[in-house]
């Protein structure tokens, strides 16, 4: 089981590290999110915080592309 932590910690890493910043929007926020309820939820931190980032990363992605399709209608809006 120790085994299995660390190998997700250490593909958590690997994900953190080779995504720039611009990439990373929502990760961190959701990652300590997720990090702490794995920890409460039977000590699976690591598994939390990676399934939080991607969560995260997903929430984010969705957001951005409301708000350019928000931005777009306005645009025709106004153009009537």
């Amino acid at each position: 089981m120790k085994s299995l932590v660390i190998g997700l910690t250490a593909v958590a890493a690997l994900a953190l590290v080779s995504t720039s910043s611009a990439d990373a929007k929502g990760c961190i926020k959701g990652a300590i999110v997720g990090g702490v309820a794995g920890h409460y939820a039977g000590h699976h931190g690591a598994l939390g915080a990676a399934a939080g980032c991607l969560y995260g990363h997903h929430r984010a992605n969705e957001q951005e592309r409301q708000q350019q399709q928000q931005q777009q209608q306005s645009r025709v809006n106004d153009r009537s």
